[in-house]
């Protein structure tokens, strides 16, 4: 008999959703020292480790399990996340945002309080080229939606191999390439030692008048670096749903930054039901001794 602790946010409902499925061989428990399965929020386990004598495997109810690979954390188990259910959600938050501000919809709902008859030039998506950091499952459902709506599509991954709809790939030690080259510039990368502030005063001078959208991880961007990239002209909006610290600060500069947008790391939402066909299929593969699909690599961190 397997036994699961459930440490989530949400654990009532992924309980309901278990014990609907009527799992072979499983027990749910309350008890983490009891545990050889966990289904959990990563953030909420990180304290927590330590103490799961006997865990064997651990399904994160999130893509991002950065809080589970930090230096010093155990590694002797089994950890898998999710991947294949957030490229529609990321690219409907960037291309809204970026739509909007390409059509001025914010300026003109604030003219429309005003009674104000203001026509404000704008240029056609197509015009624009889009560079996507990270062109993994995310990345390449992100690059299919902009070449629907016209955008040339640049990719930048760690090996530059070419991928799915995507026009012209780079590696990553070319970075500063494809950097001069976006009018749209999306980072999806996940967190690992290797994309440490990677966006900063440095690599960002290479752009110009770009719009900047941080919906991977919060570590990918160094904060100082953006400000001074933004008072330069180099970025002309940031769009920023993942913080190095969160909930950002309340007396952090972004919150007051005229061309900073903030939203509280809602770009991609990890739905229960959603996450519970991914441990189940991977509970299967688990009993009957198969390899668990979307398993991490520790040493690399995805």
């Amino acid at each position: 008999m397997h036994q699961l602790c459930i440490i989530s946010r949400r654990a009532d409902l992924y309980r309901q959703l278990i014990e609907k499925e009527n799992l072979p061989e499983l027990k749910i428990t309350e008890n983490l020292q009891d545990a050889t399965l966990i289904l959990a929020d990563p953030p909420l386990m990180t304290k927590q480790l330590a103490h799961c004598s006997k865990l064997d495997w651990m399904q994160s109810t999130y893509a991002g399990i950065d809080a589970l690979t930090q230096p010093g954390l155990r590694t002797d188990y089994r950890l898998t996340n999710i991947r294949g259910l957030f490229g529609q959600l990321i690219s409907e938050y960037v291309l809204g945002y970026l739509i909007s501000h390409q059509r001025h919809f914010a300026r003109y709902q604030t003219q429309q309080q005003a009674a104000e008859w203001y026509q404000h030039h704008y240029s056609a998506l197509s015009e624009k080229t889009m560079v996507i950091l990270g062109t993994g499952t995310i990345g390449q459902h992100l690059a299919g939606a902009a070449k629907a709506l016209g955008l040339r599509v640049i990719g930048v991954s760690r090996s530059g191999e070419p991928t799915t709809h995507v026009d012209q790939m780079f590696p990553i030690h070319r970075l500063h390439e494809a950097l001069a080259l976006a009018d749209v510039l999306v980072s999806v990368l996940p967190a690992t030692q290797q994309t440490n502030d990677l966006l900063n005063a440095d690599s960002l001078r290479h752009c110009s008048n770009t719009l900047l959208f941080n919906v991977g991880r919060g570590n990918a961007i160094c904060e100082p670096g953006l400000l001074k990239a933004l008072d330069a002209g180099n970025i002309a909006h940031a769009y920023l749903d993942v913080f190095k610290q969160e909930p950002l600060p309340q007396d952090h500069p972004f919150w007051q930054h005229p061309a900073i947008t903030v939203t509280p790391h809602i770009a991609a939402e990890s739905f229960p039901e959603q996450v519970m066909t991914i441990f189940k299929t991977n509970y299967l593969r688990y009993v009957e001794g198969k390899p668990l699909q979307f398993q991490i690599d520790f040493e690399r961190g995805y």
